[in-house]
């Protein structure tokens, strides 16, 4: 059974990854948005370089906010690494299901009306994605990146 304690670091942990994940999004999707539609940077390079700059944000901040880590910094950056890479491929799935499978490719301009763009399919695939990225990668790092430090209390936060 879970203690009040448990849930409560659960939920303050949650909250925080949340903070992070609107940061990394924000971090993620300008950083493709300016790539890909104003620099005409192609789909994959422009997820690429956003991606690279979010995992970056992103293991700064939960390694030293949301899960408060003192171990072996090398041991967790790999883990961490391994888990972007992970929920990173899950997230070109995801994409390359929406882009091709359904044909978002091709929205027209004017898909969202009150910000038509080129690439309407694309940066509306990117948002979707992303969130199955973010839900499987907190999933990962609670459970394998950061595992050891399960028993912390929520007054320790």
């Amino acid at each position: 059974m879970i203690t009040k304690s448990e849930a409560a670091k659960t939920i303050i942990q949650l909250m925080k990854y949340g903070v992070i994940g609107v940061m990394n999004t924000l971090i993620t999707a300008i950083s493709f948005y300016l790539l890909n539609t104003w620099l005409k940077v192609p789909y994959g390079a422009a997820n690429i370089i956003g991606y690279v700059l979010g995992v970056i944000n992103s293991f700064i901040w939960n390694r030293n906010w949301v899960f408060k880590t003192k171990q072996n910094l090398k041991r967790e950056a790999l883990l961490f690494g391994c888990g972007f890479v992970i929920c990173w491929l899950l997230q070109g799935g995801v994409s390359l299901l929406l882009l091709e499978g359904f044909g978002w490719k091709h929205l027209p301009v004017d898909t969202i009306p009150f910000l038509p763009m080129e690439n309407a399919g694309q940066n509306i695939v990117m948002i979707i994605s992303m969130v199955v990225y973010t839900i499987a990668n907190y999933v990962y790092n609670r459970t394998v990146t950061f595992k050891h430090h399960e028993t912390m209390t929520a007054d320790e936060d």
